[in-house]
């Protein structure tokens, strides 16, 4: 499966290169070099033991390199069921961004696009940040990505701008036959700037999709940001996500990765706290049956003294569901004063559901407050026995009891409208009456 991408990246590299900016086609052939030696990984990897990604690679996909026009308009496709929400909405079809349509101006100085238009008008900024996170990773899915990925999307916020209305980007994958779509984002966020992103996962069509997206976020110092990622996407999707985030002195970064219903997923989240004083609240979960798969790999690194971090990922496991979790946390030698917590707690509701779960912690400073732990079990059933005997049926029981489970991560969703629709369709899910947005029309 390596050689036909390699042998297909040899022949049409000019044409990838073409419809692309100068700015990603730097990284091009060295992120194409790099795919060639590493490939795409396999469960013999330490960093994706749970991640076993050979069949879905193995499809034969089509891809998009002469950036053909997508049939679908994307405002008439998706209508966020989110009520007053009210926020800056745009699209990516497959690997192709949208620009946005009668949308509320942006505060001054904010630019938010198509990567590739705002390379070309604004290459010095966009060169100062891109892939300076990415390629530094041996990784095959971001080399990969680094090859083939022409477009994504880009947000900047200047110094000491608020943007006040969250940024919404949804991600839909559209194709009448089984497709791949590379994209490539970048977010940077500058001193004192404030911002919220909320990245919506969606398929359009009953065929075999990949998505292999990156996304680079940047936090200067003393800035605020929330990364909000809420996937509904159907059983043919393999969606792999890598999120690669910096933060400076005194920033704050809140980060919660929701996954309701999928097919394969493989969620990456690396944080960098590479100033003094920086927070970081990273938390996500999982509400996963069928035979889907969702592995959440993440790490946290404090590079840099008086920092604090907390972590939290909560899984609920039904059928014949297969998950995984690793958490590293890396506290290095001259980190002292850190405080950093990694929790993750997983509910099983029968025996024929997996979850592998690996917390890692490792500690080079010697003044540091550092726990990690992971759980595994099944419902309380003296806590059943107790709403049961207060006349509550056993279904309803068991559903206060899972949603009672993912209170704390829906608390961590700072926009309340979206916190309220979060609620309901995670009732929903574990209802098992709906797995997908009432308003969405792709998902129907």
């Amino acid at each position: 499966m390596n050689k036909q991408y390699i042998d297909l990246y040899k022949q049409h590299s000019p044409s990838i290169k073409k419809h692309s900016a100068e700015v990603m086609n730097r990284y091009r052939d060295s992120s194409f070099e790099l795919f060639a030696k590493l490939g795409f990984p396999t469960p013999r990897m330490e960093d994706y033991l749970y991640s076993d990604l050979r069949e879905p690679l193995a499809v034969d996909y089509g891809l998009n390199i002469n950036r053909i026009a997508i049939p679908v308009d994307p405002y008439e496709a998706f209508k966020c069921d989110v009520p007053g929400i009210s926020s800056h909405l745009y699209f990516v079809v497959n690997d192709m961004f949208f620009p946005a349509k009668n949308s509320v101006p942006l505060p001054e100085g904010v630019i938010i696009g198509s990567l590739k238009d705002m390379a070309g008008k604004h290459p010095a900024l966009v060169e100062k940040y891109y892939a300076k996170l990415s390629s530094e990773k041996e990784d095959g899915l971001i080399a990969f990505n680094g090859a083939f990925a022409q477009d994504g999307f880009f947000i900047y916020v200047p110094k000491g701008v608020m943007l006040e209305k969250p940024v919404q980007i949804v991600n839909i994958m559209r194709s009448d036959v089984d497709f791949m779509a590379n994209s490539h984002n970048l977010v940077v966020l500058e001193e004192g700037a404030k911002a919220k992103l909320l990245v919506c996962d969606h398929t359009m069509d009953n065929v075999r999709f990949l998505a292999n997206r990156v996304t680079e976020v940047f936090v200067a110092e003393r800035a605020s940001y929330e990364h909000y990622k809420l996937e509904n996407t159907h059983n043919r999707n393999t969606n792999l996500s890598t999120l690669l985030i910096e933060q400076k002195e005194s920033s704050n970064v809140l980060t919660n990765i929701v996954t309701l219903h999928n097919g394969i997923t493989r969620n990456t989240i690396e944080i960098a706290l590479n100033g003094e004083h920086c927070e970081t609240l990273l938390c996500g979960m999982v509400v996963s049956d069928k035979n889907q798969q969702v592995d959440n790999f993440t790490s946290v690194r404090h590079n840099k003294p008086n920092c604090h971090s907390n972590e939290l990922f909560k899984y609920v496991l039904d059928d014949e569901s297969q998950c995984g979790f690793t958490g590293q946390l890396v506290v290095a030698k001259d980190a002292q004063k850190t405080q950093a917590y990694q929790t993750n707690k997983n509910l099983l509701l029968n025996n024929n559901a997996r979850i592998r779960t690996k917390p890692q912690l490792e500690i080079y400073a010697d003044d540091v407050k550092c726990s990690h732990g992971a759980t595994i079990g099944q419902l309380d059933q003296e806590a059943l026995f107790y709403l049961r005997s207060r006349g509550i049926s056993g279904k309803e029981a068991r559903l206060l009891l899972m949603f009672a489970f993912m209170a704390d991560i829906i608390g961590n969703i700072n926009i309340d409208v979206l916190q309220d629709r979060i609620k309901m369709m995670v009732e929903k899910r574990l209802r098992g009456e709906q797995s997908k947005c009432e308003g969405c029309v792709v998902c129907q």
